[in-house]
C-alpha cells in the first residue's frame, strides 16, 4: 500500500509542478515532458516489482531447500511451506489483463490526439475494464 501511495504522489507531484505551464497553453493539453516523466516512473516501478518478485522466489526456493536438508518434522514443514495455489496460479493471467488493458488504452490515446484529460479517462477506463475482465475470469475459474 505504501508503494502505491508513493508512486501516485510522485506522479501527481510532477503534474502539479508543471501546472503553471499547462494553464498558459491553450485548452487542457498535457505537456509531453510530464507524460515522459510519468512513463519513466511507471517503467521503473514495473522493473523494480519484477526484480523484487524474482528475488522473493529465489529466496523462497533457498529456504525450502534448507528446510528439507535439516529434516524438520512434517507437520512443521507443511505449515511453513503452505502456499496460496489459486492466487499464484492466476498471477500470469492478472498481469496479462493489466498489460493488455494498458496497451489498448495507449492505442486508443494514440488515435485521439492531442493528449489531454480525455487521455487519462481513456487509460482509467481501459485498465478498469481489464480488471473487470480478470474478475470475471476468476469467477468462471472458481466454478
Amino acid at each position: 500500500m505504501k508503494k502505491i501511495i508513493t508512486i501516485t504522489t510522485a506522479i501527481f507531484a510532477t503534474i502539479t509542478v508543471n501546472a503553471q505551464d499547462a494553464i498558459q497553453q491553450e485548452g487542457t493539453h498535457i505537456d509531453m515532458r510530464v507524460f515522459d516523466i510519468c512513463a519513466q516512473v511507471l517503467v521503473f516501478a514495473l522493473l523494480m516489482i519484477f526484480i523484487l518478485t524474482i528475488l522473493k522466489r529465489v529466496l523462497d526456493y533457498r529456504i525450502k531447500n534448507k528446510i528439507v536438508e535439516k529434516g524438520i518434522p512434517e507437520n512443521i514443514v507443511s505449515s511453513i511451506l503452505q502456499t496460496n495455489a489459486p492466487e499464484g496460479r492466476n498471477i500470469n493471467i492478472k498481469w496479462f489483463a493489466i498489460l493488455a488493458g494498458l496497451g489498448a488504452g495507449l492505442l486508443i490515446v494514440n488515435y485521439t490526439q492531442p493528449l489531454g484529460f480525455h487521455s487519462l479517462a481513456i487509460m482509467a477506463f481501459s485498465i478498469s475494464l481489464s480488471f473487470l475482465g480478470y474478475y470475471f475470469f476468476i469467477m468462471q475459474s472458481g466454478k
